[in-house]
């Protein structure tokens, strides 16, 4: 007899002894065997009738009438969603983009506040502030040199890495580079912060950090040198000069064994680089020379 018929004959119960004993010597009889064992246990549900399956399909059916019919709008929610995120973007661009004002080696350049105040930058210097909601966040940010025309009545607060100035219509200059933070108030009042240092300075007042040092001053000037296209330096580390004198003209200092923390006191024009160049060099005793288009030593004359 064939295998099939064998096991055919032996799920319904139908083999003879002769053919139980054939069966049960096949290799694959054990296996038949767990199969039959375990299907023992399964129980089929309680049978549906037909009321319950009409009820059933009903609401099958309602279900994919109202999956049919929702599937219209779900392009219209993936637009709308790309259209919210968009939104999201453009406003938050539109209302915390910040505006940067940059100023390059011997440039200078004067601009308009949202509030009609004026601002003139030196030389590399960058200025940073929110333009479209001015109103509630008067800050700007400064880099470099500066000098401030505030409109009458009108108020907001320089930022620097060493201190802070707060105006109210007012004229001043501050300056912050690297190890220098110095204010002068040439009309109105400020008032200045750096760490636990507090000062309101009126018209004529200056307020100085330099290299760590605080110190105060008068000044007699109505606006800054540097807006008449002169630098003037008062105790000032000749490093730091050379600094300024780059900055206002396109040319690299290089020095051959000279002092860079002696203190200069002078001034420099900006129009002129050969006589900016001796106003430095000869008050110090020094003298320069050209090592190509762009490029100058300073060094110490010979006695």
């Amino acid at each position: 007899m064939e295998q099939d018929d064998l096991l055919k004959k032996w799920l319904n119960n139908e083999l003879t002894e002769s053919e139980k004993a054939l069966f049960s010597n096949q290799e694959d009889f054990a296996l038949n065997q767990k199969i039959i064992d375990s299907a023992q246990f399964f129980k089929a549900s309680d049978h549906t009738n037909i009321k319950d399956f009409e009820a059933f399909k009903k609401d099958y059916q309602n279900r994919e009438t109202t999956k049919l019919n929702t599937n219209w709008y779900k392009p219209y929610l993936r637009i709308a969603a790309i259209l919210v995120v968009a939104l999201g973007v453009y406003f938050s661009f539109f209302f915390n983009s910040t505006t940067t004002i940059n100023t390059q080696i011997a440039e200078k350049t004067t601009i308009e506040l949202p509030d009609h105040s004026q601002v003139t930058l030196n030389a590399l210097s960058s200025l940073k502030y929110k333009e479209k909601n001015w109103d509630e966040n008067r800050n700007l940010n400064l880099n470099g040199e500066a000098y401030f025309k505030v409109a009458k009545g009108k108020t907001f607060n320089v930022v620097t890495t060493i201190g802070t100035v707060t105006v109210v219509g007012t004229e001043f200059n501050v300056k912050n580079r690297e190890d220098y933070f110095e204010v002068h108030c040439f009309e109105g009042i400020v008032k200045v912060k750096s760490d636990t240092i507090i000062r309101q300075l009126i018209a004529g007042n200056t307020f100085k950090i330099y290299k760590g040092r605080f110190s105060e001053g008068q000044t007699d000037l109505d606006s800054p040198n540097w807006s008449n296209n002169k630098s003037n330096f008062e105790n000032i580390e000749f490093s730091d000069v050379l600094g300024e004198l780059e900055r206002q003209y396109n040319i690299q200092i290089t020095t051959d064994n000279i002092d860079l923390k002696r203190l200069f006191s002078g001034a420099f024009t900006h129009i002129n680089l050969e006589n900016a160049l001796l106003s430095i060099t000869k008050p110090m005793n020094l003298s320069y020379k050209w090592s190509s288009k762009n490029s100058v030593v300073i060094y110490e004359m010979e006695n």
